[in-house]
């Protein structure tokens, strides 16, 4: 109980203390305060940091570029019309229907209008404005909105799915335009600005570096050669512009890698000098033409390298040649190294991939070969990767024993589709290996060899890529339930 009893005396004292204390405090913040106003003196201020010239510099660049770019900068709503059948027709069945209203009775579909939301970015006083193809695809409205408030409908010029890239075209007056650069100047570490509208929010601008360039293998396009950049993309960027120090253009963002949906550093833009040249070819009216070479590539690594007698592992090795193609006929084999073609070096086969397709058919190129641990030149004269996959299509479709359509909304009917991309299958000839393997018409194709099919031309791509001898692998979709089945001769 003594102890309790000092224990008390001993708080109440320190509690005494610390009122006093507090109470000077006060006071003598009261005093300063007076003392001030009496002599004219203000307190000191909380101190200002002193910002480096170039640190201001730099964030004065950054203003004037967004402020110079973001003018031509566009929000595109592309609006589409998604037909479900009646549910009734799915309960009761088509018989049911026209037993009471007639054979040629339709169930009544219902529509729905789902807008899509993107970027792009005008780089012609024509009205040309490039965009990615996975913005405008299958769009039935299109309408742009600029940063000064204007509003346009917009027309459609042309699409590459191949490259994931569309142009489109507005008409009006005194339209901002963007600069175009060059991206093969872009050396990793160079400072860059992301600018589009991402969930929405218009014209939102983010800053970062060059982190990678000449990204291939990412799965995201045909053909691959991405800008890596950690400016900060999310959904709504796509399509809209990537530019340097200087307020060009240098690359259309076009996608994220991110598990969450979000952005995490790692985004991907598409090289405006690609994106030039299948601009021009889409404005005139000529479609994509691309080169064809006919060899299959496989990549190099240090252990081949060694085998094949060479230091390095840079360059594409053939792994086979395809007979009668401009390859064929120029006398390349496989085995062979290509080193260099039209002139460029070769780094992997990625690139050459890339600078055979953007080589206009018909031009005959230098191509510098590894061949018995030594260096050989030869001419090719390169063949239309269009025509000859349009050839090799039709091989492999009448090697198939069947006929595919779009889906358009009278085959949607006729076959009861809700699928609203892929082919669907409209004959199978008797004793075909489709036959055989079970396709019938009203399947719908979804994939070949793993590769997305939407439409009747990626269709046709991917089976002229696809080696029916090895067998072709086809995701099948047949009453809302997908299978694979895989056809081989």
């Amino acid at each position: 109980m003594q102890r309790q009893s000092k224990f008390f005396a001993w708080l109440s004292v320190l509690l005494l203390g610390v009122i006093i204390g507090l109470g000077i405090s006060i006071s003598l913040h009261r005093t300063s305060e007076v003392a001030a106003r009496q002599t004219g003196i203000a307190p000191p201020s909380p101190s200002v940091v002193e910002v480096p010239a170039a640190v201001r510099a730099l964030q004065d660049t950054f203003a004037a570029v967004a402020e110079a770019v973001k003018p031509a900068v566009v929000y595109i709503s592309a609006e589409k019309v998604v037909r479900l059948r009646n549910p009734l027709e799915d309960f009761f069945g088509d018989d049911f229907f026209r037993f009471f209203f007639g054979p040629r009775f339709e169930p009544p579909e219902q529509e729905f209008r789902q807008e899509g939301l993107g970027t792009g970015v005008i780089v012609d006083r024509r009205g040309y404005i490039l965009t990615n193809n996975h913005v405008v695809e299958g769009a039935e409205e299109l309408t742009v909105r600029l940063a000064d408030k204007r509003e346009f409908a917009a027309e459609m010029v042309g699409t590459d799915p191949d490259t994931d890239l569309a142009v489109i075209k507005i008409e009006g007056e005194n339209l901002p335009v963007a600069r175009m650069g060059d991206s093969s100047q872009l050396k990793v570490g160079h400072w860059v600005l992301a600018i589009g509208n991402p969930f929405g929010l218009a014209h939102t601008v983010s800053a970062g570096i060059v982190s990678a360039v000449g990204r291939t293998d990412v799965h995201i396009a045909q053909y691959e050669d991405f800008i890596q950049t950690d400016a900060a993309i999310n959904p709504g960027n796509s399509g809209g512009p990537l530019v340097n120090l200087r307020g060009e253009v240098v690359g259309i963002n076009t996608a994220i890698f991110s598990q969450s949906g979000g952005s995490n550093g790692v985004g991907f833009a598409i090289p405006i000098n690609l994106a030039r040249w299948v601009m021009e070819q889409l404005i005139s009216g000529k479609g994509i033409e691309r080169g064809y070479l006919g060899v299959l590539l496989q990549p190099m690594d240090r252990a081949l390298a060694e085998r094949f007698g060479r230091e390095t592992a840079e360059g594409a090795l053939i792994a086979q040649v395809e007979k009668g193609s401009p390859a064929d006929k120029a006398g390349l084999k496989a085995g062979d190294i290509v080193l260099e073609f039209d002139g460029r070096p070769i780094e992997d086969l990625y690139e050459l991939r890339n600078l055979v397709a953007q080589t206009p058919p018909g031009k005959k190129v230098k191509v510098k070969i590894w061949r018995h641990s030594q260096e050989k030149t030869l001419t090719v004269k390169l063949g239309s990767r269009e025509v000859q996959a349009a050839v090799q299509a039709a091989k492999q479709r009448k090697a198939l024993g069947l006929t595919v359509q779009d889906i358009t909304p009278e085959l949607a009917r006729r076959f009861g589709l809700e699928e609203e991309q892929g082919v669907v299958i409209v004959a199978v000839e008797p004793n075909s290996l489709a036959a055989r393997a079970g396709l019938r018409p009203g399947d719908v194709i979804a994939e070949v060899d793993r590769k997305p099919v939407r439409n009747g031309r990626e269709f046709e791509q991917a089976l002229a890529d696809a080696n029916l001898e090895e067998g072709i692998l086809l995701l099948v979709v047949r009453r809302g339930i997908p299978q694979y089945l895989l056809l081989r001769q």
